[in-house]
């Protein structure tokens, strides 16, 4: 079985070692940007301990976790690349299997080019069916890294479309019900 490790018992001695309690699927979750920036506090020493040459964050979502992230790492780069599993217009799945990717890097030049035989962590905000991340898995085998972590803020706590390979460190900052989650780079308002 993958590793797994919650960020949530990490990096102190005298909390003892208990799971969040997910939320109920009737409550939608409200994220501020400082409940993020704790959470990924939380996961760093996880992914300092995979030791990553390159952070691949998935966008859109994965973008400003990835950016937190690299500031507990020594400046490890980010790769952008942008899945979508999801219809943005009607928050539904566009196919039941299928995720578009829509940009890709190019792991013969720039920092791509750590990918190949590199250690290398897949950043996202949430894992809600595992499409995405499963795909991100899939097309960095073919540039042939030497290790993959992934490293997501929140776990949805349902059942997953796909696996995560018994190789793959999977990092979860926390895990959550199947509720529709609120991220503060969601919101499109003034902040006053």
């Amino acid at each position: 079985m993958f590793h797994t490790a919650y960020a949530t018992n990490l990096g102190t001695t005298d909390a003892p070692a208990t799971q969040p309690t997910p939320t109920t699927a009737a409550q939608p979750r409200h994220y501020q940007y400082n409940d993020i920036h704790n959470t990924v506090c939380k996961m760093a020493p996880s992914i300092r301990a995979f030791q990553p040459d390159v952070i691949v964050a998935i966008g859109g979502g994965g973008f400003i976790p990835a950016r937190m992230l690299r500031a507990h790492l020594d400046k490890v780069p980010i790769l952008a690349v942008t899945m979508e599993a999801y219809d943005d217009t009607t928050n539904t799945l566009q196919h039941e299997t299928n995720v578009v990717v829509h940009q890709w890097f190019d792991t013969t030049r720039g920092h791509g080019a750590k990918v190949p035989g590199g250690r290398v962590v897949i950043v996202d905000e949430v894992d809600d069916t595992r499409l995405t991340l499963s795909k991100c898995i899939e097309a960095l085998r073919e540039a042939k890294p030497a290790a993959i972590a992934a490293a997501v803020v929140h776990n949805k706590a349902k059942p997953k479309k796909a696996e995560v390979p018994d190789d793959v460190l999977y990092v979860v900052g926390e895990e959550v019900g199947d509720v529709w989650l609120h991220y503060p780079w969601d919101g499109v308002g003034v902040v006053g």
